[in-house]
C-alpha cells in the first residue's frame, strides 16, 4: 500500500525577493495534489542584504572573507522561512511530514563542484517542529553531476498529470532559463539543461537604474530600442563561453558591461532581446533540428509575465514550437519550483533518485537532500 506524505516546499530564487511556499500531497512517485500555495515577500532590508552580499561572493575565498556577514544573513533568512512555514501550515491545517528547504543560493559553480545555499536546517526544524530536507545539490555534485537543474523529475510528473501530448517541454524562466524535455513515456526518456539568462540580467539592470525590482510586463524594455551590434557580439561571446563549460549556469556567468553605456530603456530592451535570442535559438536548434517534430512548450517562472520577452521568443522561435503559459492549464506558474522541492523532499526521504545522467550529468541516478529529523 502506497504511503502519502504532506510536504511543504520552500523556495527562494535568484530574484531574492521572497519565499514561495507550497504544500503538496504525494507518494513521491507518480501522484501528487496541490494543497495550498503562498508567497511571502522579504522586507527591504533582507532583500538588499541578499543582493549586496551575492555581488561580493565570487569564490570560496570570498566565502571565508564574508563568513560573519553570511552567518548573520543566514539566520535572518532561516527565521523568515520559519515564520512563512508556520503561517502556511496554520492556514492549511494539515499535519506536515516534511519541509523541503532549498535555501538562498549565494554561489553556484558546477565546474568547481560548489553550490552554497544559505539556510540553517537545525534552526528551521526547532522553530517549525518538523523534519527538514535540505542541501539537495550536494550528492549530485559529489557523484559527477552539475547540481542543477533539479526540478526535471517534477516537470515530467506535471506533464503526465496534465496529459500533455508528447513530445513536450517545460521552460522555466527564472533568473536562469532552463528546459525539461520529455520525448516519450519510456523510462528516463527525458532531458534537462540550463539554457542561459532568463530574468537575471534584466532584473539586475532594473535594480541598478531605478527603484523597481523588475520590468513589470516588460513595459520598460518595450519602450526602448535594442542595440543590434552589441547584441550580435554578445550572443557570439555567450555561445563561445557556453561551449567551453557545457555546465549548469549561475547568474555570475553573465554581466551587464556590454550595455553599460546605453540608456535605461535601451539597455533593458537589449538585455531582453539577448535573453530572448538565446532561449529561442537554443530551443529551436535542440528540439527541431534534433527531433524534427512539433512540440508544446509550457512556460513557468516569473519570466512568463514579461510580455515583451515572451512575444520576442514567440516571434523568433521555430514554427514547429508552440509556447503556452502554464497558467492556462490551471497550474499557477509562480509555484512550480516550490512544489518541486516539496516533491523532491519526499523522494529524498524515500531514497528515490532526484537527479539523472540525462538531467544533471550525474554518473547514475541518485537521490539527494540531507535530512534533519526533528527531536523533542
Amino acid at each position: 500500500m502506497k504511503k502519502y506524505f504532506y510536504s511543504l516546499g520552500l523556495m527562494s530564487g535568484t530574484s531574492g525577493d521572497g519565499v514561495d511556499a507550497s504544500i503538496i500531497q504525494s507518494d513521491g512517485d507518480n501522484e501528487y495534489n496541490t494543497i495550498i500555495d503562498r508567497y511571502y515577500k522579504y522586507d527591504s532590508h533582507i532583500y538588499q542584504e541578499i543582493h549586496n552580499l551575492k555581488s561580493k561572493i565570487n569564490s570560496t575565498k570570498d566565502l571565508k572573507i564574508f563568513k560573519k556577514e553570511l552567518k548573520i544573513l543566514e539566520k535572518k533568512i532561516t527565521l523568515f522561512h520559519a515564520i512563512a512555514a508556520n503561517k502556511i501550515i496554520q492556514i492549511s491545517k494539515y499535519n506536515i511530514d516534511l519541509i523541503g528547504f532549498h535555501g538562498q543560493t549565494i554561489l553556484h559553480n558546477a565546474k568547481k563542484k560548489i553550490s552554497i545555499q544559505l539556510g540553517n536546517p537545525q534552526l528551521l526544524s526547532k522553530i517549525t517542529k518538523k523534519n527538514i530536507v535540505y542541501n539537495f545539490r550536494k550528492n549530485d555534485l559529489k557523484n559527477g553531476g552539475q547540481g542543477a537543474p533539479l526540478a526535471s523529475i517534477f516537470h515530467k510528473l506535471l506533464i503526465a498529470r496534465l496529459k500533455i501530448e508528447l513530445p513536450a517541454c517545460v521552460l522555466n524562466l527564472g533568473g536562469i532559463a532552463n528546459a525539461t524535455i520529455i520525448k516519450s513515456n519510456k523510462p528516463n526518456n527525458f532531458y534537462s539543461f540550463d539554457i542561459g539568462p532568463g530574468n537575471c540580467l534584466i532584473d539586475k539592470w532594473i535594480r541598478l537604474h531605478s527603484r523597481k525590482k523588475f520590468d513589470l510586463n516588460g513595459l520598460i524594455s518595450k519602450s526602448g530600442k535594442a542595440n543590434k551590434i552589441l547584441l550580435t557580439n554578445e550572443i557570439k561571446k555567450f555561445y563561445k563561453y557556453k561551449s567551453k563549460i557545457n555546465l549548469s549556469l549561475d547568474t555570475k556567468d553573465f554581466d551587464l558591461s556590454f550595455v553599460k553605456k546605453l540608456s535605461f530603456k535601451d539597455g533593458a530592451a537589449t538585455l531582453t532581446e539577448f535573453s530572448g535570442n538565446i532561449i529561442s535559438e537554443t530551443l529551436s536548434n535542440f528540439l527541431v533540428k534534433k527531433y524534427n517534430k512539433s512540440w508544446k512548450i509550457l512556460v513557468c517562472g516569473g519570466g512568463r509575465k514579461n510580455k515583451t520577452l515572451i512575444d520576442f521568443i514567440k516571434k523568433k522561435i521555430n514554427k514547429n514550437l508552440t509556447l503556452y503559459n502554464i497558467d492556462k492549464f490551471n497550474i499557477n506558474g509562480d509555484f512550480i519550483e516550490s512544489q518541486a522541492f516539496a516533491y523532491l523532499a519526499i523522494r529524498s526521504y524515500l531514497n528515490l533518485p532526484i537527479s539523472f545522467p540525462e538531467t544533471t550529468g550525474v554518473k547514475k541516478p541518485c537521490s539527494g537532500g540531507l535530512i534533519f529529523k526533528f527531536k523533542l
